[in-house]
């Protein structure tokens, strides 16, 4: 059985046991969290749209690998270099319900 969700504005297919990083939510350490389901399908075949839910455990927080931004003008001696690092949470899908 796998589903998928909406997090972030982005959607993700997982199945129970997963871990996957996703952008930065608001919860502790170790607390649960639920998801809409989008999309279920189930073991049988049969496909169900926005029926069922998520339940997943915050890992972990932590940030992604910086991204330089560099920006140039050519013959004006303007240069900037510039990094990002994304923040996100580690979850692991604890259940999938119809």
């Amino acid at each position: 059985m796998y589903a998928v969700i909406k997090t972030g504005g982005k959607q993700y297919k997982v199945e129970k046991g997963m871990k996957l990083k996703v952008e930065k939510l608001p919860y502790e350490v170790g607390q649960t969290v639920e998801f809409e389901a989008l999309m279920l399908r189930k073991d049988d075949g049969s496909i169900e749209f926005n029926k069922g839910k998520v339940i997943a455990e915050v890992k972990a927080h932590g940030r992604g690998k910086k991204l330089i931004v560099f920006k140039y003008r050519p013959k004006k001696n303007y240069k900037r270099w510039k990094g990002h690092r994304q923040p996100y949470t580690e979850i692991e899908i604890k259940d999938i319900l119809p």
